[in-house]
């Protein structure tokens, strides 16, 4: 099988974002076909970049922890196949033999009354915040064709946000540029030592605080679980995940739930903080603020932790506090009018490739961060790997030919029954998921 000889352009950009040691991103090599497909944008190059990334601070983290070098001198070898099935991981998955909706019938592309709109009500809450905003007799896409089409795009957009829901204008350019990851808070405090790993699993022992949800943050954590860490994540009561997304992306983790305004909640949250390694979080910027957990205030208690945070807008800017997804972000920030068809109908990107490219950055932060020792606080956003991918990404060519899924799909029992699913292109996870919000609030014996 054919294997990359030279240095990859995207893989060095991302690694370069990262901090990482200079000249070692070229030690990662790409086999294999890619079932991504070529389009107007270098989706391919983003995705195995992104997971080479990765594998390559895996492998830093690994030498690290057995007392050697920076990563070694091997050769990090990424299959394009695993990448590319991977990233359609929402779309492999079957749920006793069902295959999951992957979009409401009230989410998709309305035509407005001056362009295009893109809604996104897959969660019951906001698929109420629309109906209220647009004031429908029935919760129907006719309905929401009728009332959308006498509207202007931004005027949806801005009722339905202010309704608590989510909309998003069709942009006909590219946004604003954005960093791919910015390092906001750096400690010189080191964090826990650990020594060797196993091997394939360099974050053993390492106890990960899960405080995501949907797609972005739940791949960084399941990818941090298949490489041997204790990952908990952490739902509030209140806002249950829907049950296909979270069989898709509980691998590797327990999930458990806690009221943060709950005396007994808040005290049993501060005694899994005190013995964290890393707390991944996916809220808007200022919501766990109000708990007084952000960034500053993590680093401030524990200044040996590594704090990864993910938004959609990015973390400054009139959006900044909005809540979004790949698919809005992909509409309001230029690329579903790049893939617009002949009628001019908005498109898509082949894979949800902000989300999953993202979860795999997040990762390579956190294990970047651990193996130069902790102290740290890192922020990613789909809009900056938007910015990443519109403006930098070098297109690679194509890629070889003969793409199948087949090699890269498992089958593991779970909570919900029987999954086919992707395997991680990291290995394969020891079980599969079990049900949200269904663990207990520990962590394991180290």
């Amino acid at each position: 099988m054919t294997i990359t000889d030279e240095p990859d352009g995207a893989t060095v950009q991302a690694w370069d974002a990262l901090g990482g040691v200079p000249g070692l991103a070229g030690r990662v090599r790409y086999r294999g076909a890619s079932g991504l497909g070529q389009g107007p944008l270098p989706v391919r190059e983003l995705a195995r970049a992104s997971v080479g990334v990765c594998a390559l601070a895996a492998a830093e983290l690994a030498a690290v922890r057995a007392g050697g070098g920076a990563a070694g001198a091997e050769p990090v070898v990424v299959d394009e196949g695993a990448v590319a099935t991977a990233f359609v991981s929402e779309r492999q998955l079957r749920v006793r033999g069902r295959e999951p909706v992957s979009f409401a019938p009230l989410s998709g592309f309305w035509r407005a009354a001056d362009g295009w709109l893109r809604t996104h009500a897959n969660y019951p809450h906001h698929e109420a915040a629309l109906v209220r905003a647009l004031g429908l007799s029935s919760a129907t896409p006719g309905a929401v064709r009728a009332a959308v089409a006498g509207l202007t795009a931004v005027e949806v957009q801005e009722r339905v946000y202010g309704e608590g829901g989510l909309a998003v204008a069709v942009a006909r350019g590219y946004g604003d540029p954005r960093p791919l990851v910015e390092t906001v808070r750096e400690t010189e405090v080191p964090g826990r030592t650990a020594g060797p790993a196993p091997a394939g699993l360099p974050a053993a022992g390492v106890r990960v605080l899960d405080l995501t949800r949907v797609i972005a943050g739940p791949v960084a954590t399941r990818t941090l679980g298949v490489l041997g860490a204790d990952v908990l994540r952490v739902d509030a009561p209140g806002l249950p995940e829907a049950a296909d997304t979270y069989a898709d992306t509980g691998f590797g983790k327990r999930s458990a739930l806690l009221d943060l305004a709950a005396p007994a909640d808040r005290a049993v949250f501060e005694g899994l903080l005190a013995e964290a390694d890393v707390v991944v979080s996916g809220y808007r910027p200022g919501a766990l603020e109000r708990h007084g957990l952000g960034a500053a205030e993590l680093l401030e208690r524990r200044p040996g932790l590594v704090v990864a945070q993910l938004c959609a807008w990015g973390w400054d800017g009139p959006w900044a506090g909005r809540r979004g997804f790949d698919s809005l972000v992909q509409a309001g920030y230029g690329i579903a009018a790049r893939y617009a068809g002949p009628d001019g109908a908005p498109g898509v990107l082949p894979a949800q490739a902000l989300d999953h490219g993202t979860g795999y950055l997040v990762a390579a932060g956190v294990l970047r961060a651990l193996a130069e020792g902790g102290g740290r606080a890192l922020r990613f956003s789909l809009a900056g790997t938007a910015s990443w991918l519109v403006r930098e990404v070098p297109a690679a060519g194509p890629g070889a030919p003969g793409y199948a899924a087949r090699p890269w799909l498992r089958a593991s029992d779970s909570g919900y029954g029987p999954l086919r699913h992707a395997a991680s292109p990291f290995g394969q996870w020891p079980a599969g998921p079990s049900r949200w919000g269904a663990d207990r609030a520990v962590w394991l014996p180290r």
